[in-house]
């Protein structure tokens, strides 16, 4: 028997089947024909692993990738495969009126595996400097179910953003309409959740298998306080998880760490999990905004949670089989089980001194730093190192739109009024 590809001598861990040990996988086109601790078939291409750490494809479920359409998004298609990530999700750029074109132009032609939420918002999260959600006109219960319904293989739910900049005078208004879109298009809802207005109220509208992100985000805009009062969203006064969000967590509601520009701060983040509440997914929130300082990648990302004392294969759970499931994919994404999509993803674990940075600025040093090696993506394989150009160049239309965004004319070589 032959096969078209063959990864030999990883440590294979696919918290899915409970996998973690030596292992070979076996590829026929695009989907995983076997994994044993030795396959000694013939194979069209044959990579040696030795020394590496392989899982499946890793799943980003909140970025912003609708590059030239909106302010957020960047080109993800080359950054995702140079870093261990087969699908992303994009966390609501598109609403319903500017879907066709994120389905057109965006997702259609990646190599990557491109997803979205669609935003409750009919124009999505094209430009920012007044929240979405600040004139309720622009929510679309109806419209915005019906494309979630009518394009499954692109749309995963409905998005909203919480927080008193997004909704202004709205309070959870933008939330129950977004709700009665997920509920029309029987699919799951993620919530931004940000200052100004009140967890617990937003939990109590949201339903089991609707996803919280930001769980570690700081109410503060510098580093939180030494003293009483941690100013993170999930934890109360009294430095503990808000037992609103344990109940939450209990009936079914998913908490994602949604990194971002913003979004993440190292007290909580550790005030969390010593009190044995960690997130229920990685994502980065890459947008362009974010996506040189603080937020790197993926597994840089997941490196930073290493950090502060999560397992490796907790870590490969989270970006894995964990976001498969939470967007209803688990049937083909986020396993090595034999039969599903060809996506892997294969890692270095480096040892060093590394560091990590949060939102506020705030650094540490890490002794581990996941780095990718390779990706296979529907049976393909992608090298970082063949990638390179393109990423660069995603960087650099990056740099060009946030040098926009601050009004730095002279980046870009313009002078008012020349």
């Amino acid at each position: 028997m032959s096969h078209d590809l063959l990864l030999k001598n990883a440590t294979v861990i696919d918290p899915a089947q409970n996998i973690h040990g030596a292992f070979d996988v076996a590829v026929d086109g695009d989907r995983i024909a076997a994994v044993a601790p030795s396959i000694a078939a013939e194979a069209r291409q044959t990579i040696d692993l030795k020394g590496k750490i392989l899982t499946p494809g890793w799943i980003d479920i909140h970025a912003h990738v609708y590059a030239g359409a909106t302010t957020w998004g960047f080109k993800a298609d080359a950054f995702c495969l140079a870093t261990g990530v087969t699908t992303i999700v994009d966390a609501g750029s598109p609403g319903w009126a500017n879907f066709l074109g994120f389905e057109e132009f965006i997702a259609a032609p990646a190599r990557t595996q491109i997803l979205t939420f669609i935003h409750i918002s009919g124009i999505g999260l094209t430009y920012g400097p007044v929240g979405e959600m600040t004139d309720i006109r622009y929510a679309a219960p109806e419209q915005t179910a019906c494309v979630v319904q009518n394009w499954p293989d692109t749309c995963v739910g409905v998005k909203v953003r919480m927080g008193a900049m997004q909704v202004g005078d709205n309070d959870l208004e933008p939330l129950r309409l977004a709700v009665q879109a997920a509920n029309m298009a029987a699919s799951p809802l993620m919530v931004h959740i940000g200052p100004g207005l009140s967890l617990p109220a937003m939990l109590d509208l949201m339903r089991p298998g609707d996803i919280v992100t930001h769980c570690y985000k700081s109410a503060l805009s510098g580093p939180l306080p030494d003293g009483d009062g941690s100013e993170g969203l999930i934890v109360g006064d009294d430095l503990q998880i808000m037992p609103q969000v344990r109940a939450a967590r209990a009936r079914g509601i998913l908490f994602d760490l949604g990194h971002g520009g913003g979004s993440f701060n190292f007290r909580v983040a550790r005030l969390a999990l010593a009190q044995d509440f960690r997130s229920d997914v990685i994502s980065t929130d890459l947008h362009v905004h974010s996506l040189e300082d603080p937020v790197y990648s993926m597994p840089e990302t997941a490196s930073k949670l290493l950090h502060l004392g999560v397992e490796l294969p907790e870590v490969v759970r989270q970006a894995t089989a964990a976001p498969a499931a939470a967007i209803g994919r688990a049937d083909q994404l986020g396993t090595l089980r034999p039969g599903t999509s060809a996506d892997l993803a294969a890692f270095n674990m480096a040892a060093g001194e590394f560091t990590f940075e949060d939102v506020h600025a705030q650094r540490e040093t890490g002794g581990q730093m996941i780095e990718p090696v390779l990706t296979v993506r529907a049976g393909k394989p992608y090298w970082p190192a063949d990638l390179h150009e393109e990423v660069e160049e995603t960087r650099r239309r990056a740099r060009q739109m946030r040098a926009l965004h601050r009004k730095d004319f002279a980046a870009l070589g313009w002078t008012p009024g020349a």
